[in-house]
């Protein structure tokens, strides 16, 4: 009888144990923060600034653009094109490392962005005492093994100046070799889709091993051009090929952007807006294609934009085609101190206005930021 007491009063207390636990309030995750509309336009803005150091005294533009406007992604350059002098952003890695500290100090998950190919465009040259990265066409000559030591090499690079997205891969394939801006100066892999594919994809994973975001461009193709979209306008309906989609098909959405270009492309968009202010171009690469990552225009201050539309009006056309980031580089033919405030009062009306909503921005903020990764 003893026996069954014990054993009695040992299950008792275990049961009563057993509903304590159960009655303790599971461990929740922490809530996402809330963000304000402004905080959330600020996180879909890419701006390029004059610089080679954080001074609110010598460049104020950029320090309110990142604590007043709350600004989420920057991009560098060495050369300025308004003055045509270099040393914009870049004198050397130590000065470089520096001015990316400062500008984190703002905020620890800023995106630093840069072009940083290889070959003819390489804005960490030798002349700021960076090694030379060969270009895409003369890396993917040698094989996939080359592509990936060079990757590797410009991914260490970054990581150790502190810049955590590289506005490379080239995804356009080789179709005119002679392309201005592409064949020309060989900043496509191969005239073959799947090689293409191959390198695109080899380059992106030797970044983010080193915690750099990748970014495939020019969507959706513009390797056929017979123009150069910095200079105007480029139609290349009747130039362009359905393989030039190959290398965007199935990507990854995570740590991964696509840029679109500004071409025009009548197969893909019978109204004639570039593919950068198309919401048909856009929602093909979202829903035919499968990317759901971010989508970031190419330079809006580029003369196949500016020669067309006003400022405001192309970052009202860029929002509506379902851009998530706008790049504004401020380094086309003039350099404009009020360009931040001039591009958030627009989306704000937009959104008084019931044009775009709230969610859709707060879409675009969440998706910039879930892309970012922290060096």
């Amino acid at each position: 009888m003893k026996t069954i007491l014990i054993a009695f009063t040992l299950l008792t207390l275990l049961g009563c144990g057993s509903r304590k636990l159960a009655d303790t309030p599971p461990v929740l995750p922490e809530p996402k923060p809330e963000y304000t509309l402004e905080e959330n336009i600020g996180a879909m803005l890419l701006v390029g600034f004059r610089g080679t150091e954080v001074d609110s005294t010598r460049n104020p533009e950029i320090v309110g653009a990142l604590r007043d406007y709350h600004v989420g992604s920057v991009i560098l350059f060495d050369y300025d094109v308004p003055t045509g002098t270099r040393g914009r952003n870049i004198k050397d890695a130590e000065q470089l490392k520096r001015l990316c500290r400062q500008l984190r100090a703002f905020n620890a998950d800023l995106l630093i962005g840069i072009d940083q190919e290889g070959g003819y465009v390489s804005r960490l040259s030798t002349r700021y005492g960076f090694p030379a990265i060969p270009s895409a066409q003369k890396c993917a000559a040698k094989g996939d093994d080359t592509v990936r030591y060079y990757a590797d090499l410009t991914g260490r690079m970054l990581e150790e100046i502190g810049i955590n997205l590289d506005f490379a891969p080239v995804a356009d394939v080789n179709v005119n070799p002679r392309c201005p801006v592409i064949g020309g100066i060989e900043r496509s892999f191969s005239g073959d889709p799947a090689v293409v594919r191959r390198c695109c994809l080899i380059w992106s994973e030797e970044l983010l091993g080193h915690n750099v975001v990748s970014c495939f461009k020019h969507f959706p193709g513009h390797g056929s051009a017979t123009g150069d979209t910095h200079k105007g306008l480029v139609d290349v309906t009747d130039t362009w090929q359905r393989c030039e989609l190959e290398p965007y098909r199935d990507l990854p959405s995570a740590n991964m952007m696509v840029m679109t270009a500004h071409v025009v492309n009548r197969k893909l968009d019978p109204t004639g807006l570039p593919a950068s202010l198309s919401p048909k171009i856009t929602a093909y690469l979202r829903d035919t294609l499968g990317f759901q990552g971010v989508v970031v225009t190419d330079d809006l201050a580029m003369g196949a934009i500016v020669q067309q539309y006003s400022f405001e009006k192309a970052i009202r056309m860029a929002v509506l085609a379902g851009a998530d980031l706008l790049c504004l580089s401020n380094n086309g033919g003039t350099y404009d101190p009020n360009m931040v405030p001039r591009a958030v009062k627009v989306i704000k009306q937009m959104v008084a206005d019931g044009e775009i909503t709230e969610e859709r921005i707060r879409q675009s903020a969440d998706r910039v930021r879930s892309c970012g990764l922290r060096l």
